[in-house]
Order: C-alpha cells, then sequence, then structure tokens
C-alpha cells in the first residue's frame, strides 16, 4: 500500500470515532440522561430515574457481553469486519433517531430505544478497533488510535456545540421549544453518525482472501474459534491479567462517563451548566488524546496509561466533596486531559499483546470485558444511590476500581506476549 493510500485508509478508519462519538456525547454522555430524567421519567423520583437508567446501561452491557467475542470471531473467519461493522452502524443509527418520536413520560419505550442503540454502539466498536491492524503497522498503533480519539472529540464536541444552542436558543432554529430542540439534537446525531462513516467503508481495505469462508461456515468456524480463544487466553498470561486490570479501570472511566450527568443533577446544578462542561471535556479531550499518543511514543505507554488512572483516582475521590458548579468545572476540565489518553492508549497497547491475524476476536473479548465492567459500574452508582440516598456516596464508590485496575496493570510484562517476537 502506497504511503497515500495508508494516510488515507488511517485517517478514514479514525474518522469513524469522529462520526459515532456524536451518540456517546450528545446521547449517552449529554441529553439523554437529562431528558429521562426530566421529560420521560417525569414524576418519578430521582432515585428512582436513576436506577432506571443504570439499568438501561447494564442491560446493554450485558447483552454485548454475550455477542461481542462471538462476533469478532466471526467477523474474523469471514474477514468481513466491514459488513458487521455496517450493520451494527446501521441498527444504532436507525434506534437512535427513533428518540425523536418519543413522548413525554414513555421512558420504558425510550430506554428500550437507548439500549438498542447503545447496543449496537459497542458492537460496532468490536470490528471498529479490529480494523486498526488493517491500516497500520504496531509502531503506528499508539498514534493512529489516539488520533481516533481525538478526531471523536473534536467531532462530538463540535455537534454537542451546536445540540446546545439548539436547546438555549430554540426560536434561533424554528422550533418550538427545548424539548423539541432536545428531540431534534438526538435525529441530528442519527444524520451525522451516518454520514461521516462513509469513509471507514470507502477508505479502509480489509484485504479479505478469494477463500474466505461464507456466512454459515464462518459461524461455525467462529464459535469454534471463540472456545480456542478462550483457552489459548487463558494460557497466555500478559493477555489475561490485562484484560482483567481493563475490566476493572474502564469500569471506571465508562461509568463516569455515563453517569456524571446525572450525579450533577442529584447535587442540584442547572442544566446548562452541567452541558458546558461536558463541552469543556469534548474540546479539551481532543488535542488531550492525541498528546497521550506522542507521550507513549516518546516515553511508555503503559506509564502513561498509570498517569491517566492516577488522575482518574483523584478526581473521584475529590467528586465526593463537589459543593459549587465551578468545582464541577474543573472537574470536567482534569478528565478531559486524561480520558482520551486512557481509552486509546488501552486500545493500542492490547493490539500489542494480541497473534497476528487474530484481532477480531481477541478486540471482541477485550469489549465484552469492558461491556461487562459498564455492567457492574452504572448498577454500583444506581444501587448505592438508591440505598443511601447520597449521590456522593455513588460516585466514591468507582474509586476501587481504578485503584485495582491500575495494580494490575503493572502484573503485565509485555514482553511475555503472543504478539511480541
Amino acid at each position: 500500500m502506497s504511503d497515500s493510500r495508508n494516510r488515507r485508509a488511517q485517517f478514514g478508519w479514525a474518522f469513524y470515532d469522529w462520526a459515532n462519538s456524536a451518540f456517546s456525547t450528545t446521547v449517552v454522555a449529554g441529553f439523554f440522561p437529562i431528558f429521562f430524567k426530566t421529560y420521560w421519567s417525569s414524576g418519578h423520583p430521582a432515585e428512582t430515574s436513576t436506577l432506571q437508567l443504570g439499568v438501561g446501561s447494564a442491560l446493554a452491557s450485558l447483552i454485548v457481553l454475550f455477542l461481542a467475542p462471538l462476533l469478532g470471531a466471526i467477523a474474523d473467519r469471514s474477514r468481513r469486519k466491514k459488513p458487521w461493522l455496517a450493520a451494527a452502524t446501521g441498527v444504532a443509527v436507525v434506534a437512535t433517531a427513533g428518540l425523536f418520536f418519543v413522548g413525554e413520560g414513555q421512558w420504558l419505550s425510550a430506554l428500550s430505544l437507548f439500549v438498542v442503540a447503545s447496543t449496537a454502539f459497542f458492537l460496532a466498536m468490536v470490528f471498529y478497533d479490529s480494523l486498526i491492524v488493517d491500516v497500520c503497522t504496531p509502531a503506528d498503533y499508539d498514534r493512529v488510535s489516539a488520533l481516533g480519539y481525538g478526531l471523536g472529540y473534536l467531532g462530538g464536541g463540535l455537534l454537542l456545540a451546536v445540540n446546545v444552542a439548539m436547546t438555549l436558543w430554540p426560536e434561533l432554529f424554528a422550533l418550538a421549544d427545548r424539548a423539541a430542540a432536545v428531540r431534534w439534537s438526538f435525529l441530528s446525531v442519527a444524520v451525522w453518525w451516518g454520514l461521516f462513516s462513509l469513509p471507514v467503508f470507502l477508505w479502509v481495505d480489509e484485504g479479505r482472501p478469494a477463500d474466505a469462508p461464507g456466512a454459515g461456515q464462518a459461524m461455525r468456524d467462529g464459535l469454534a474459534e471463540l472456545r480456542r480463544t478462550a483457552r489459548r487466553i487463558f494460557s497466555e498470561k500478559p493477555v489475561l491479567v490485562f484484560l482483567i486490570a481493563y475490566w476493572l479501570y474502564i469500569d471506571g472511566v465508562h461509568t463516569i462517563i455515563r453517569m456524571a450527568v446525572d450525579f450533577g443533577l442529584n447535587l442540584g446544578f442547572g442544566e446548562t451548566s452541567l452541558i458546558t462542561a461536558l463541552l469543556l471535556v469534548q474540546f479539551i479531550g481532543f488535542p488531550a488524546a492525541v498528546a497521550f499518543g506522542w507521550l507513549a511514543s516518546k516515553w511508555e505507554t503503559k506509564k502513561a496509561i498509570y498517569v491517566g488512572l492516577a488522575v482518574y483516582a483523584g478526581v473521584t475521590t475529590w467528586g465526593y466533596f463537589l459543593a459549587y458548579e465551578w468545582q464541577f468545572y474543573v472537574m470536567a476540565a482534569v478528565i478531559g486531559l486524561v480520558q482520551g489518553g486512557v481509552q486509546s492508549l488501552s486500545r493500542s497497547y492490547f493490539a500489542r499483546l494480541i497473534p497476528d491475524g487474530r484481532a477480531g476476536e481477541y478486540f471482541g473479548i477485550y469489549n465484552m470485558m469492558g461491556k461487562f465492567a459498564a455492567v457492574i459500574g452504572p448498577l454500583l452508582v444506581g444501587v448505592t444511590a438508591a440505598m443511601t440516598g447520597s449521590a456522593r456516596l455513588s460516585i466514591l464508590s468507582v474509586l476501587v476500581l481504578f485503584v485495582a485496575g491500575g495494580w494490575l496493570l503493572t502484573r503485565v510484562d509485555a514482553r511475555e506476549a503472543p504478539g511480541v517476537g
């Protein structure tokens, strides 16, 4: 592959982060928690809507837990990761658009569409993550992975800024009120996601060989390969220990992403202030994610991850003592400095540990561990809030995940990994 085609493939791959990050920002982290609590689940106590949201998030993650490794193995065997990515993206886009049509008080319909969209979003990430091995060499994993997260923060932040403007000044957009603006925001996410996904399908070549098996044979081979992969991972200590460490600390990262706005609402902070803080995370996260990729190339990937986890542990502890909105802004800015770095470098570090030709199945397990963690985190926060009535205790409960995950990461020796040699 020529240098120009290689760069175009890398940019096309990274641009999918630009596309799907609109869902994780405007929907997952931004408007859905607020709109769910104040519009779709209005009339329920705050603790009840928090529990509903936590259960919905956990259900999506539980579905992905079982499907991700299987579909990843099938995609590897059929050499057709892009069609699977297209199918998952299509389902997610349609479900996200469906939120536009859900009326006030219809919390179950809204939550059901959210579960479908979230499930498809996470399954799409299995195929997207595994395509990194088709667009660059291991020497470029950190840089390209960080580029993806950086574009994701920028793209997600730009659309979120437009969506925030729509809710603040709906009359400028010929909208009736803020509720209509939020519903149109969900529809804009679906259009954005579908449109900007095109480069990965047009520019990335996964090089499917002529003798690749058909769908039926690929499924049978995938199931058999999944069993072998599970046994193989248990014999590969660096991969196994990393996955357990990742399972713990990424739980904390995902839980804060999903529940931070709900946490701020429970503390009595204004909706506009919370969305502004989310925008701060996005625009700080763009250069910070790219900078973490540079830091890993000059320093060491694991050490850069340690820095991010230490910051998360400190922020989580500080969250217990939050009293003013300006403190929430500071917390958002600090999270923005490390959030993308922890995610992107975890992805690129894992890519170095896995054997050649097995990216789909291994990244299926990788995403399974991340989503299994996300089953526990939102439930932990939701149940703690419901049992104690304290939002502060619920956010503090996440601290143990960063500490335990960081400690286990110290036990990973990449030199012993099957992908190194």
